[in-house]
């Protein structure tokens, strides 16, 4: 049986997060370059309700983890590499490579993790970098996005827990 989905949409710094949900967990976060308003009703489900919510929390500095029903990963490596980049604490951030010794695979598999993530933000592939200086983001604006996220992780720890030099 097919559940329904809805959609709802949150002004944020970073642009518009648009987030898709079923009855039961969330589907998709993406993160818009363009600001796409919000047409001012609210969200059509307690779960859409609760995911703004947190994402305004996170966006407001007051919230670092996420407690939302994600829709499950494809398969076993799909969930092991999700896992990999959710372990990455919040303003810290690890290589691609860095990911892929840790859960025993590939720098490109974590890679492509991070290219295809449904859920920006909340599995946060904005910290995972590259061993080099060329930087990728598939959210947003691109590394323009992924750049601002990473600051204003930065700047929302005390001084004592930063790890990044702003």
């Amino acid at each position: 049986m097919m559940q329904q989905t809805a959609t709802a949409t949150l002004m944020t710094p970073a642009g518009s997060v648009c987030v898709t949900a079923s009855d039961s967990h969330l589907q998709s976060v993406r993160i818009v370059a363009a600001i796409v308003g919000a047409d001012g009703t609210p969200p059509p489900s307690p779960l859409l309700t609760e995911a703004l919510a947190q994402i305004s929390a996170w966006f407001a500095g007051r919230l670092r983890h996420f407690d939302l029903p994600l829709a499950p990963p494809l398969n076993t490596d799909a969930a092991r590499l999700r896992a990999g980049i959710a372990a990455v604490p919040y303003g810290e951030t690890r290589s691609y490579g860095d990911v892929a010794i840790a859960i025993g695979s590939a720098a490109r598999a974590v890679g492509q993790a991070c290219r295809t993530n449904p859920f920006p933000l909340l599995i946060p592939c904005h910290r995972i970098i590259s061993a080099g200086l060329r930087q990728y983001y598939s959210a947003g604006d691109g590394p323009r996005t992924k750049g601002w996220l990473l600051d204003f992780e930065q700047q929302s720890l005390a001084p004592f827990e930063r790890t990044r030099l702003l």
